[in-house]
């Protein structure tokens, strides 16, 4: 395949009791394997558009042909996503963020609580399915944002630091319908490291 899915960087079980492992072992094998799958479809004849970088191609989707435009935001988007999003957490994850985003964060939003606060708000109010996002504009200051459905914030022209998945697949047999409960608990399975390397990997060049 052209494709593929990227590893998992901890065992089904390690988020425990924050994000079940059955729910882990769905979302992954499921619906990443999925988006993978059915992106590998959507290119297999246009050569020029397999084994490129899913960053480059959701950065400017017009300029991809009619034929494939929606499935590589679809697909190509939630591949690129949920790669981001598992590296995003680890076991024993949480707290706070230190080094320069956590510094950016206290600047932008005064303190950690008020940044939490607004961060559970954009991912709470997002109807249906979708991400709630921590970016970069294109003047490097830091603002979160919503997506719908697998759509990234590249697209729109911002630079994503940490995402969270709020598709019901990413919590629902666990949480049912307690979306809240399960922002709540994500929380303590941050991977703080991995956003202040995105950070860094943004604001260094």
């Amino acid at each position: 395949m052209t494709y593929k899915l990227s590893p998992l960087p901890y065992a089904y079980d390690a988020l425990e009791p924050y994000i079940d492992a059955r729910t882990m072992e769905i979302h992954y094998t499921k619906h990443h394997q999925g988006y993978v799958n059915n992106l590998n479809v959507a290119v297999q004849e246009y050569k020029e558009f397999q084994n490129r970088d899913l960053r480059e191609l959701l950065k400017d989707l017009n300029a991809l042909p009619d034929p494939i435009r929606t499935a590589i935001r679809n697909y190509g988007g939630g591949d690129f996503n949920h790669t981001m999003f598992w590296s995003l957490m680890k076991k024993n994850g949480g707290g706070q963020p230190n080094g320069k985003l956590g510094q950016a964060i206290h600047k932008v939003f005064q303190n950690f609580d008020h940044f939490q606060d607004e961060f559970n708000a954009v991912a709470k109010s997002v109807f249906g399915s979708g991400w709630a996002w921590l970016c970069l504009d294109a003047n490097g200051k830091l603002l979160i944002i919503s997506s719908y459905n697998q759509d990234n914030p590249i697209s729109k022209g911002y630079h994503p630091i940490l995402g969270l998945d709020v598709w019901e697949h990413a919590y629902y047999l666990k949480y049912e319908n307690r979306r809240p409960d399960y922002i709540n608990a994500w929380w303590h399975v941050i991977n703080w490291d991995q956003a202040e390397e995105n950070y860094r990997a943004l604001i260094e060049k």
